[in-house]
C-alpha cells in the first residue's frame, strides 16, 4: 500500500518536475556512404534552445581496384537552428582535420593532410519524436600539404607541396536518432 501512495503522488508530481529535453543526437550521412563506403557518425548536443555543438568522424578504408578515396577525418563546430534545435533550417560551422589519400584511374595517387574551416545550410525535418531527416550543404577551406607519386604501388614521389584549398563538404542526406 505504502509503495502505491509513493508512486501516485511521484505520477501526480512529475509535471512540475523540471525534465530534460531532447538534448543528445546521433545521426549517420547516407551521402557519404555513397562516396566509395565512407563510414560516418555524428554526435551533437543541445546546450541552448538555438544552439548545438556537433563532433563528427569520417573513415573509409576501402580500395575499388585502382580507386580508392581512402580517410580519416574529425570535426568539431557548432550549428545554430533558426527555430529550435533539431527541428527545421540550421547553419553550422566547424573546424576539420584530414588525413587522406586518393587516386582514381588516370591521375597519380596523391596523399597528404588536411586542416581548414567549413560552413554549412541544411533543413532538419522531423519524422517522429526521436527520428529526423536531415539535408544539407557546404564548402570547407583550409591549408593542404601534399604528396602526389607516380603510381600507387611504386612510391616514387613525383611532387610535394603545400597548397589552400576551397572544396564541397557536408553533402548530407543523414538520417538522425534524438535521445
Amino acid at each position: 500500500m505504502r509503495i502505491a501512495v509513493i508512486f501516485f503522488l511521484a505520477l501526480a508530481l512529475a509535471p512540475g518536475l523540471n525534465c530534460a529535453a531532447q538534448e543528445l543526437s546521433v545521426s549517420t550521412n547516407a551521402a557519404d556512404y555513397a562516396d566509395m563506403g565512407t563510414l560516418n557518425l555524428e554526435m551533437s548536443y543541445a546546450f541552448s534552445r538555438r544552439w548545438t555543438a556537433v563532433l563528427g568522424a569520417r573513415y573509409n578504408p576501402f580500395q575499388f581496384g585502382d580507386s580508392f578515396r581512402k580517410q580519416r577525418t574529425v570535426d568539431a563546430g557548432v550549428r545554430y537552428w533558426m527555430w529550435h534545435f533539431y527541428s527545421g533550417w540550421w547553419f553550422s560551422a566547424k573546424a576539420r582535420y584530414q588525413e587522406y589519400a586518393e587516386s582514381t584511374k588516370g591521375k597519380s595517387p596523391v596523399e597528404g593532410e588536411r586542416l581548414g574551416a567549413s560552413v554549412g545550410v541544411g533543413y532538419s525535418l522531423m519524422l517522429s519524436q526521436h527520428l529526423n531527416l536531415d539535408f544539407g550543404l557546404g564548402v570547407w577551406g583550409g591549408r593542404d600539404v601534399y604528396t602526389a607519386y607516380s603510381c600507387p604501388r611504386c612510391g616514387r614521389i613525383v611532387a610535394t607541396g603545400s597548397e589552400i584549398f576551397l572544396l564541397p563538404s557536408d553533402i548530407m542526406l543523414s538520417l538522425a536518432f534524438i535521445f
